[in-house]
């Protein structure tokens, strides 16, 4: 596989070149790291607005398996509509079997309603998938799709809900939910074959440089109308519990990642967002890793994910 990594300094900015170089120097030990990763990596690091103050990149155009770093799209399309008045952070949502789907460390056995607020702070603070197919249904896949198309991220898939997909993975054909009970049934007594999650039909997946194009676009406010709105988008995507393992001390970290612990021996990782250095110099990033089981334990293979972007991120908040 190709591996290197690529620093690209906009011309006219001379007086930024050093600092910058230092900067993207400053992480190389772990990007290397990163890079000997099994299966295929991927990463995109634009520092400063809009990569102004220097870039790092290895396969950023590379379509992967995003996982559930997809649901800051459900966020970003549920607050746009947030700001149109066609709903309401307040209002109470179903959460029952219509909904319920695995990985879902919240509501998964919880029965009745909720606020919206809630259900997105349990999509992204704690990926929980039956969240996420509530605030789904309340948007409308295809909302988000236009969204996704509308901020240019031309490898981004999302799925109709994370039920539909793991359906589809399962066995049932395009757009079928198969619904709790039958869900529950196939995970007991699971067919001969199944789909692979990367596919062109019910997936999760984008590359690094749309992720970090998202978060720049979203971050800077061009998605929403409204500062109240940046403000609520920054408060939530701010509660992701991946954030604590690898954000520098005292540094705000705006983030979203996913994984696939082992699927038919398919794993994935994800992990993209901003930091904010020094309180001015924001740091866009995006890692995806996406290998076979056989090529590295899970778990082995996620602390050493986890360390490089760790380190990666704290050289870069030490020099930027």
């Amino acid at each position: 596989m190709h591996r290197r990594s690529l620093l690209a300094l906009p011309s006219g900015l001379a007086a930024l070149r050093p600092a910058a170089a230092r900067a993207a120097e400053a992480p190389e030990a772990a990007l290397r790291r990163y890079r000997t990763l099994p299966g295929t990596g991927s990463y995109m690091i634009r520092l400063g607005a809009d990569g102004a103050a220097g870039r790092l990149a290895h396969l950023p155009n590379r379509q992967l398996f995003i996982a559930s770093a997809y649901k800051t799209f459900v966020l970003g399309q549920y607050l746009r509509d947030l700001e149109a008045r066609r709903l309401d952070l307040e209002a109470q949502l179903a959460v029952d079997d219509a909904s319920r789907s695995f990985g879902s460390p919240v509501l998964l056995n919880l029965t009745g309603s909720t606020t919206a607020r809630s259900v997105l702070e349990a999509m992204i603070a704690h990926s929980d998938n039956t969240a996420t197919d509530i605030a789904t249904r309340q948007v409308g896949p295809d909302r988000i799709r236009a969204l996704v198309a509308k901020a240019g991220l031309t490898q981004v898939r999302i799925p109709d809900s994370t039920r539909i997909f793991a359906s589809y993975l399962f066995g049932a054909p395009a757009g079928v939910d198969l619904g709790w009970a039958g869900l529950q049934k196939l995970d007991r007594w699971p067919p001969e074959g199944f789909r692979a999650p990367l596919n062109e039909v019910q997936t999760m997946a984008g590359s690094a440089r749309d992720l970090a194009a998202w978060y720049e676009q979203a971050l800077r406010g061009a998605v929403f109308q409204r500062p109240e709105t940046l403000r609520e988008f920054k408060r939530i995507q701010a509660m992701a519990v991946q954030i604590a393992r690898v954000a520098p001390l005292d540094t705000p970290v705006y983030a979203k990642g996913g994984e696939v612990s082992d699927f038919q021996g398919f794993c994935a990782k994800s992990f993209a967002g901003q930091m904010v250095v020094g309180g001015r110099m924001p740091v866009t990033f995006a890692f995806l890793l996406n290998w076979d089981s056989a090529e590295g334990g899970f778990a082995e293979v996620q602390e050493a994910y986890f360390d490089a972007i760790r380190d990666v991120l704290a050289a870069l908040a030490e020099t930027a």
